[in-house]
Formats: structure tokens, sequence, C-alpha cells
């Protein structure tokens, strides 16, 4: 019987109640047809219903209209535990609504557990998460009132806390690439990422689950070379050929050779970024780079960090990205997760055995809150829930972690001349507050396993010495009182030799960084 089935024959093969496993990392990789299908079919007939989705990066592009946000409808799902949430709206207001389960897991952790799965292990065991919003002693990993069930747990080995995060079935596999031969044996050359893919199958299967997967196109048996197959037939149950506009390589475009590394591209074609303050952080974070690190630069924010290095012509930086990328210009916006002209492409759960066992050497990651004690926090702003996505694996591990952002936000104006900053409009919000909403980063565990902090802003720059957040750089042209301390929730520990930042950060020329 051939394997290679209408859309409406493969959403039919998904019963109500199913527990799935999902690829993806934004767009790339993700296997739109099916989230197309399972919507159309659930708006025509209701079903399926009472879906558990399980996903390890945001799978979406901040709208309506693709990704995961086709899965959010009040019925359709019963269960979410992904990630990243923040590029899937309709399944946030789904959470806040308390309309669905909803657990906010690491990324990586994810990724891992997959493989866990498929082994047939109890769950992943890890430290990574211990005193953050994960930890069971605090939320657990649970979005509402209505997430009961405890998916992680402490415990304790060899007199030390760890964390277990619990395995548990999957019923479907719904996975994505780029050719496969008839008896399904996959291949992904025009993919920017293989990301957990092999192991989301591997975990379906040996569940006595199902795999579905989508491809652009079928060729023969026997005319795909077997080193370059990453999915097995052996593993896969439907093939569904996808429409071009369900198939696109990222959110951004539908194909670029250079990021699948089938091509190199002059790096020089890659505009600098114009001089404002977001610029000015990467370029104070680009100042920490080590030439010889290991580094993972984050989503949002520190994403600007590998153009800055790109500008100042900076030699040799070994940039990875959670996605499996390593090496090359790591890229920004929806094609987050992958990387121009990169030198490798591992999967996913391969880069977190790395980045947990400690890997990095140097980590740079988003500031959006910040408290008294030097926590962080990037997953939950209210109503607004992005979730942890691998920041929690990668802050946990690195030895060194930049935090990068502006000190306040919405409608922050500023601007520079002859080396200074002036403040022209203050943002309406601070983002130094007493307390955090949400604990992402917990600077006891930093501080406890000797970790170097900073935190990095357009005005000033703080360190956390001694367990406690330390002011040690101001912009030249600010105020301290009026401009910092006056901006902020709560009085930090000022150096004793507390000093200007580079004045070069604020001019247009270039830095000289090389």
């Amino acid at each position: 019987m051939s394997k290679i089935i209408s859309l409406e024959q493969a959403v039919s093969m998904i019963k109500d109640g199913d527990k799935i496993g999902i690829g993806g990392f934004i767009g790339s990789g993700h296997p739109q047809e099916f989230s197309v299908g399972i919507e159309e079919s659930f708006l025509k007939s209701g079903h399926p219903r009472d879906l558990t989705i399980m996903f390890s990066a945001g799978i979406g592009d901040g709208t309506d209209r693709l990704g995961l946000n086709k899965l959010g409808h009040e019925g359709l799902l019963k269960r979410i535990i992904g990630g990243h949430w923040g590029l899937i709206p309709k399944l946030q207001r789904l959470v806040f609504e308390n309309k669905v389960e909803g657990y906010n897991l690491p990324l990586g952790t994810i990724s891992l557990l997959f493989r866990e799965i498929a082994g047939h292990r109890p769950g992943v065991i890890t430290k990574v998460g211990l005193k953050t919003f994960v930890d069971p002693r605090l939320e657990g990993g649970k979005m509402n009132e209505r997430s009961k069930e405890d998916l992680v747990e402490l415990m304790h080995i060899d007199g030390e806390e760890w964390l277990r995060y619990k395995s548990f079935p999957l019923n479907v596999a719904l996975i994505r690439a780029t050719y496969c031969d008839e008896d399904g044996n996959a291949t992904m050359e025009k993919e920017a990422a293989t990301l957990d893919s092999l192991s989301i199958a591997q975990a379906a299967k040996n569940s006595g689950g199902i795999v579905l997967l989508q491809v652009e196109k079928v060729v023969q048996n026997g005319t795909l070379d077997p080193r370059k197959v990453k999915i097995p037939g052996i593993y896969v149950d439907g093939i569904v050929v996808s429409r071009p506009e369900n198939h696109w390589q990222t959110y951004e475009a539908p194909y670029n050779p250079a990021l699948s590394g089938e091509v190199k591209v002059p790096v020089d074609s890659i505009a600098p970024m114009p001089l404002n303050p977001r610029k000015v952080v990467c370029r104070r974070a680009a100042m920490e780079l080590d030439p010889k690190a290991i580094i993972n630069l984050g989503i949002g924010m520190p994403e600007g960090i590998a153009n800055v290095a790109n500008e100042e012509g900076l030699p040799g930086l070994k940039l990875t990205v959670e996605a499996g990328g390593i090496g090359g210009v790591p890229m920004a916006g929806t094609a987050f997760g992958t990387c121009t002209n990169p030198d490798a492409i591992i999967d996913q759960p391969y880069q977190f055995d790395f980045y947990d066992g400690g890997g990095l050497d140097q980590a740079f990651l988003g500031l959006a809150e910040c408290d008294k004690d030097g926590n962080i926090n990037v997953s939950r702003f209210g109503p607004k829930i992005a979730g942890c996505g691998g920041f929690i694996n990668i802050t946990q591990t690195a030895p060194v972690v930049v935090y990068c952002g502006t000190f306040t936000a919405s409608g922050l104006k500023e601007s520079f001349a002859d080396g200074k900053l002036t403040i022209v409009q203050e943002g309406k919000i601070k983002k130094f507050k007493e307390n955090v909403e949400q604990i992402t980063f917990s600077a006891q565990y930093a501080h406890e396993v000797g970790q170097k902090v900073m935190y990095v802003t357009e005005r000033a720059v703080f360190e956390l010495l001694e367990g406690k957040l330390t002011l040690t750089e101001i912009a030249p042209g600010v105020d301290l009182q009026k401009d910092i301390l006056d901006q902020m929730e709560f009085m930090p520990a000022i150096s004793e030799n507390l000093k200007e930042m580079d004045a070069r950060l604020f001019r247009e020329e270039k830095m000289g960084l090389v």
C-alpha cells in the first residue's frame, strides 16, 4: 500500500484526544500543511478535538495566520506543552482565558524529552530549571489554573537537587522534510535546520503511534543518497506532498540556499544597523565577545550582536543558535534559528546536549525585566506569554552570561552626538523592578554556581558581584540620579570604580573592535 496520501486522509488518521509531537522552529521545518488541514477539518466537522500538542520552539509569525496559530480554536486543543510562545498569540489567548491546559517548559528540555520518550526512559533528569518558574517549588511550568498535573518533579540524587521532566507516550508525529522516496526515506537538502524531527518520529513510533511526513516532492526509490537520509522510511506511515505556499524554508522567504548550506554568500552583503539604542547595546555587548569562545546569541535584542560583529569584521567568531546551526551569521526576525553560511547544522537535541553539558563559553540573551536581586523575566508579562524558549537551558549552563536590552521601554527616544547619549523621551515602562513577574533566570542559582553575569543597556551596565546587582558603568551625557536611579524601582549597589561607557559606542563610525 502506498504511503503517499492526501492531506484529508492524513488528518483523518489523527484521533480525538491524541497526543501530538510537532516539529518546527518559528517557520523553519514546520509542516504547515498539517496545521492547515487540522484547522480545516475541525472547523468543518468538529474533529479532531481535545488534542495535546507538544513542541519545543515557537512555531508562528506573531499573527493569527501561520504555524500553530491555525490550531488556536477552543475545543480543538486540550493541553499545550511548549517551549516558546511569543509568536503564537491564538494559543496564548486560550491559555490566558483558561480554555486549555498550558505548560511552558525549557525549549531544549522538550527537545531532549522527545528522545527520552523514544527510548522509553522516565524523562529528562537535569539541573536545568532549578530555582526558576519551572521548578515545582515555584510554578512547575504551569501557565494557568486549569493546569493541574505535575509534569516536573524535584529529585535528590547523591545529595544534589535535580528536576525530572516526565515522559509520556505520543500518538502522532507531524514532521517535515524536503524530499522522500516512495518508502518514506526523507532528506532535508533545502531545510535551514533539521531540528528534533528524528526524535519526534522515533518517539511516536516507539509509543505505538503514527508518523506523518510533509515533503516538497516524492522521488523514486533508490535515488536518494542514504547518507543524507534524516528520517528513515521505516518510521513513516503517511506522506503528504505540500502545496508550495505551505513549505517555505522560513517565514522570511520561500528559499535561500545560503541558509541550508548549499551556497556561500559574501557577508558584506548584510547591511549594518543604523545608530540607535539597540545598536549601542549590541556594540557594548560585542565588546565582551571572546574570539576563542563558543557563543550563543538569543532571540530579540542579542540578534543584533551578529550584525555588529560582521560590520566590525571580528574574525573567526563561533556563533551558534539553539536550532542546531554552528558558525556563519545567525539570522533575525522570523528567520531566527537559521544561519547564513553555516559551518554545520546538527539536530536540535544534540545542540542542547552540548549546551546543557556546559559546552558554551558565552551567551548573550534579552533583558525584559530585572529585579533587585538580579533575577530576569523574559517569559511572562500579564496576558502576554512569551515563554522561556531555550533561555533557561542556555543561561544556567554558560559560564558567562550577558543580558541585553534598553533601560526602559515603550516610547523611549534617544539621540547621540559627540560620543554622548541624550534621553529625549523616557520610556513609559521601567524594566528594573522591585520584583519580576516570573523568574526565568535565577541570580541566586548563578551566584551559587559561580557564573559571570552582566546586564547591558544603552545607558548603564550592571554586573552580578558577590550576589548583588551592581552598577559598574554609565553612559557619557546621562545623569546618574535622574536618568538611571530614578528610573529604577530599587536602589542597586554602585561600584566604587563606577566608570563611563566607551564613547565610541555612541558615534556613527565603526568602533574598531578588531
